[in-house]
């Protein structure tokens, strides 16, 4: 089974195009996502941590989102307790499609967590700034700070780049997309 990793800067387009693969993606985001609404364990370790801003089952995004502005410090706390969870997801992920040709991994922190195998494909989703802050100022919850700190604990795009194996330009039209998505699986896979 090959993996195939993204990698790139908040809202460049990572999850779209891990879409266009057709191949089976885990998406850490979605998995934190699901944790929060649904997973009591971790909603009593963040109320433990961060008693101040965690008080109620599903957790609040935003309540999470004051604590990470309130101190940087608590993004590490959280990170200390979701990441764990999110990383037995994944495993389960990769048992349970060990078969297919090919999956794909969406994880924001790949590197950063030293999630990464030596026999993994890095695929950098690049994107220029302007047309990233276009697209995020779109998201329904955008805050400029709460990005500015969560980029902040990520590699910079020079060394996520330079140890990619290949470079998706996203210029968000999706024919280009598609097709750049195409020729990698005609190269990798085929």
């Amino acid at each position: 089974m090959i993996r195939l990793a993204m990698l790139g800067e908040i809202g460049s387009g990572k999850s779209y195009v891990s879409r266009l693969f057709g191949f089976p993606i885990f998406n850490a985001d979605e998995q934190v996502s699901f944790l929060y609404k649904n997973d009591k364990s971790i909603f009593r370790k963040l109320n433990k941590s961060l008693p101040r801003y965690i008080k109620q089952f599903p957790i609040d995004k935003v309540q999470l989102s004051k604590a990470i502005k309130s101190d940087r410090k608590n993004l590490i706390k959280i990170i200390k307790i979701v990441h764990p969870a999110v990383r037995s997801k994944m495993k389960l992920f990769l048992k349970k499609n060990n078969k297919q040709k090919a999956v794909v991994l969406d994880i924001p922190l790949y590197l950063e967590n030293k999630i990464n195998l030596p026999n993994d494909v890095l695929i950098y989703v690049d994107a220029k700034k302007s047309k990233i802050q276009t697209h995020l100022k779109k998201r329904k919850n955008y805050d400029s700070r709460l990005i500015s700190i969560l980029q902040s604990i990520q590699l910079s795009t020079d060394i996520k780049k330079m140890r990619s194996d290949l470079i998706i330009k996203n210029d968000f039209n999706k024919k280009n997309a598609k097709k750049k998505v195409k020729e990698i699986i005609r190269e990798i896979i085929i």
